[in-house]
């Protein structure tokens, strides 16, 4: 099966809460050549194994999503990384070391502690369960779950022989903003996959800044804290206001292309620019 299948059957499988999760992470960026407003490149987008979705932490999933990962022939798995209680799980579908995966996210808002009704200890507030799975809690996802977008795998494409429609995924300014903020907490290879991600969304979407960018970085900026605003600032100096090791890094992960470093340096340059005015 196909990585392409195998993401179309988890959406498929994931169809009763379709309104209520968004696809993020590596396969958001996958998605978005399938959005009509992007440019359509002749490169091919970095493969990922894993998919991430999505949901707000205060919203109710009615029904049992566990049961119908089973059922579907996903596997539940205990990630024990961290020691939380309880442990984030991640499904896992077919019997390959190291292949497709699906975890699922949310928020963390407020205090990163929390105080166990047990124990009365205070303990990391790392995870939460809902709709029958757990998932894990990160800083800033909220910004991920934004004014989403809507893509729709063709039928020719899904590896399913069927579309996979009204899959909701962060717009490509949620996608770049949150990866500026949370640079800090990512493992340096994956910080230079973050840079060829914001390059690679500023340059599919770069005909659409003014009209379609715009507006929802105005939309999104009204929701952000004081020291995020910061953040996203400090983040466009570190990253993006010389020729750096990062991006020297991230011109290398793609293996069907050549950038220049001084290229994707001044494409990012000149989208912040036309977006946030420069920040």
């Amino acid at each position: 099966m196909s990585d392409f299948a195998e993401f179309s059957k988890l959406a498929v499988t994931l169809a009763p809460w379709r309104s209520q999760i968004v696809f993020v992470g590596g396969w958001a960026y996958r998605l978005y050549r399938y959005e009509p407003r992007a440019y359509k490149p002749d490169f091919a987008a970095i493969f990922t194994q894993d998919a991430d979705v999505a949901f707000p932490a205060r919203d109710a999933l009615e029904g049992d999503i566990k049961e119908a990962l089973v059922n579907a022939g996903f596997k539940e798995e205990p990630n024990f990384a961290g020691n939380f209680r309880p442990p984030a799980m991640r499904y896992t579908l077919g019997d390959e070391a190291n292949g497709f995966y699906a975890e699922f996210l949310t928020p963390l808002t407020g205090s990163p502690m929390r105080r166990n009704s047990i124990t009365k200890q205070f303990e990391p507030d790392a995870t939460l369960a809902n709709g029958g799975v757990v998932a894990q809690k990160l800083r800033h996802l909220e910004v991920l779950l934004h004014e989403p977008w809507l893509v729709t795998i063709p039928a020719d494409e899904s590896g399913l022989r069927e579309a996979v429609a009204d899959l909701r995924i962060p717009n490509p300014v949620s996608f770049i903003i949150q990866k500026l903020l949370i640079r800090d907490d990512r493992a340096r290879e994956k910080r230079a996959q973050d840079v060829l991600y914001i390059y690679d969304a500023l340059y599919l979407f770069s005909g659409g800044i003014e009209d379609d960018l715009l507006p929802v970085w105005k939309s999104l900026e009204a929701t952000l804290t004081d020291a995020q605003r910061k953040s996203i600032t400090a983040g466009i100096d570190v990253l993006f206001s010389r020729v750096n090791d990062l991006i020297r890094e991230a011109v290398t992960i793609p293996t069907d292309r050549k950038i220049e470093p001084e290229n994707m340096l001044k494409l990012c340059q000149n989208g912040f620019e036309e977006l946030l005015g420069g920040a």
